[in-house]
């Protein structure tokens, strides 16, 4: 089973589209992208992502591939 990430259409249009072509790239991840993830108070302040199923925000998109990578390091699902 890989990790899974999932993507707001809504928080892809303010920004959060350049991390998840980004995320596409790693044959390791599943992304999925959904109309709406109902965190629209996180989606209003900035970028966001759910990895398997825990809210990671940032400022911008290359922060954000950091901190999805750095939350799924310090949560190992194994």
């Amino acid at each position: 089973m890989r990790p899974l990430v999932e993507f707001c259409i809504s928080n892809l249009a303010n920004g959060a589209q350049k991390t998840l072509e980004e995320l596409k790239r790693d044959p390791n991840l599943d992304i999925i992208e959904y109309g709406c993830l109902s965190y629209c108070g996180k989606c209003a302040r900035g970028l966001y992502a759910l990895v398997n199923g825990e809210p990671v925000t940032a400022d911008t998109p290359d922060e954000l591939v950091e901190k999805v990578y750095q939350f799924l390091e310090d949560n190992p699902m194994f």
